[in-house]
């Protein structure tokens, strides 16, 4: 077990039993209703109280933009709201200059373990990752062996998933280095929050988050290998159309559908109304699988046919890298530490949350002891799928648990439920706490960076964990202070 794990666990569960969280998903919140464990002060509620009674007409005008999402649930597509929440969750500058600094250690070291993994696999004969435990990731691809992206860069846009405790230490509860969303979503509430009231913005010490198109547009522009930068998206009906049409506007790079690229002697093209334009840098909006028919899935009808190809030649960009999946795995996130120790010679900034991996028998037989206090996770699973809190489990279905975890250990991940605080929310006419993590969004160019803003995701009913978009959630803005 990692550190973390061996040591007293750094924070528990109290109070009421908890339920499943997304992303990172082992994350419940502490307080309730009056109990003043709320994170925002009397201070921060100066500063946006002039908002809250904007939070109907912003609402009203983010459905009039199609800020929108979709859930794929039992082959039923289903398009709903995504709810905003005006009441900002408020980061002071001295923490966040904390939360930067790691950040960006972190998604260094996993650049740095995606480049190594693929070629030559250093840390794997060194036993950073276990052989059998890296390469049996479902997101580790055979097809990217031995490629190295334009500039080295696997990971340009990560979003790394994170909670903070009641004595405010922040834990990272998952990296997302495939295809992470959300930054639109904060990006075009604040625009609508200034519409409404441009005072809160000029009187507040807030940092400017309106720069992120032009810091994705810069990734775009240093990894490019000649030609345009596209945003590859499936079409209207994905899940998050809304947020690639909104950042290829704001990074100035083209939307294209997969119909409107092809590739001609390893290079890819974009089908204009004028002409066909090379592209020399993709932000591609669709997983793996159906990237590249000839590659991958041969039943895709999203993907580029060879595609691969022109990016194995070095011709064009494509971000993130495929292959990433292979990092971003529940399981693999139990060596990040290490891997943070091994590549920078450095001690982590910001902490997992304390975690155990059935693989090693000792840690198994952890689990097995203390399923009924822990949440397990299918390392495979996402969106907050595939996530259990023993404590809720009747003895049965516990056992039934403890029996899939023995047979296939490599499939689950146990940790600790971390005790973290909510936030105020304007649900129902009255702020009212609600369980919330935070999405940071950490981007690779020419150098790595942390945009001063972030995804702030809540729940909506009163004592639930799930905070993400395809299972009810709700959103906030996030404001980083500049003094």
């Amino acid at each position: 077990m990692d550190d973390a794990a061996k040591a007293k666990p750094a924070v528990r569960a109290a109070g009421a039993e908890p339920s499943a969280a997304s992303s990172g998903d082992t994350a419940r919140a502490s307080g309730s209703a009056g109990d003043g464990a709320c994170l925002v002060t009397q201070r921060d509620e100066y500063l946006y109280k002039d908002l809250i009674r904007f939070t109907d007409r912003i609402n009203q005008q983010l459905a009039r933009y199609g800020v929108k999402f979709g859930v794929y649930k039992d082959g039923v597509y289903d398009e709903r709201l995504f709810p905003f929440d005006a009441v900002p969750r408020v980061i002071e500058a001295a923490e966040w200059a904390v939360l930067e600094k790691g950040l960006i250690q972190r998604v260094r070291a996993l650049n740095a373990y995606l480049k190594d993994l693929y070629n030559g696999a250093q840390a794997i004969a060194d036993g950073v990752v276990p052989a059998e435990f890296a390469y049996a990731s479902s997101g580790y691809l055979v097809q990217c062996e031995g490629i190295v992206p334009p500039e080295g860069v696997y990971a340009h846009i990560a979003g790394i998933d994170l909670v903070v405790d009641a004595q405010g230490q922040w834990f990272v509860l998952e990296d997302n280095l495939r295809v992470p969303s959300g930054a639109s979503y904060p990006l075009i509430a604040r625009t609508l929050c200034r519409r409404c009231d441009a005072n809160v913005f000029h009187e507040a010490p807030l940092v400017d988050n309106r720069d992120y198109g032009r810091r994705l547009g810069a990734v775009l522009d240093y990894v490019n290998r000649g030609g345009i930068n596209v945003v590859l998206t499936p079409g209207r009906y994905n899940a998050a159309y809304f947020e690639h049409s909104y950042l290829a506007e704001k990074s100035e790079a083209v939307l294209a559908e997969p119909a409107d690229l092809y590739v001609k002697d390893d290079r890819v093209f974009y089908r204009s109304t004028t002409e066909d334009v090379p592209v020399g840098a993709i932000y591609r909006r669709l997983n793996d699988e159906f990237l590249d028919p000839l590659f991958f899935r041969g039943d895709s009808l999203l993907g580029v046919p060879n595609i691969m190809g022109a990016y194995r030649a070095g011709n064009v960009a494509i971000m993130n890298a495929p292959g990433n999946g292979a990092a971003d795995d529940k399981g693999i996130y139990y060596f990040v530490p290490k891997m943070i120790e091994y590549y920078l010679g450095e001690k982590p900034i910001l902490k997992n949350a304390p975690t155990y991996l059935p693989y090693y028998p000792d840690d198994l037989a952890y689990v097995l002891d203390h399923m009924d206090r822990l949440v397990v996770k299918d390392v495979a699973e996402s969106g907050g799928y595939g996530v259990v809190f023993g404590a809720e489990l009747e003895p049965g279905d516990l056992e039934r648990l403890k029996d899939e975890v023995r047979a296939e250990p490599r499939r689950f991940i146990a940790q600790e439920v971390v005790d973290f605080v909510c936030l105020p929310t304007y649900i129902d006419h009255e702020l009212v706490p609600r369980k919330a993590d935070l999405r940071a969004f950490v981007l690779t160019g020419e150098e790595t960076t942390v945009w001063p803003s972030g995804l702030t995701r809540y729940a909506r009913e009163p004592d639930s964990s799930i905070v993400n978009s395809s299972q009810g959630g709700g959103f906030k803005d996030t404001w980083v202070l500049s003094r």
